[in-house]
């Protein structure tokens, strides 16, 4: 079984990013999952807009292998259960 992706997606200067990745960041090393971050804005510039058009006005997005979990702050009770439940 592969680990789960949890994916942070986020835009330069996002304070409330910062602190969510940091909350991540440890709630990986504990549940064992790969995080990853991408900035919406730098994915836009390069010509492929659609993440900043779904997901720009309700950063930060949490997805959870490649799907939305949760926005603006980390649903911690959530995330346990479905990790828990893969």
């Amino acid at each position: 079984m592969c680990r789960p992706r949890v994916e942070l997606l986020t835009r330069d200067g996002c304070a409330v990013c910062v602190r969510i990745h940091a909350q991540l960041a440890e709630l990986a090393t504990e549940l064992g999952f790969d995080l990853s971050t991408t900035d919406v804005d730098a994915v836009a510039s390069t010509g492929n807009p659609e993440l900043r058009a779904e997901f720009g006005d309700r950063l930060p997005v949490i997805l959870l292998d490649g799907r939305e979990h949760s926005y603006w702050e980390v649903d911690e009770d959530r995330l346990r259960a479905d990790l828990a439940g893969r």
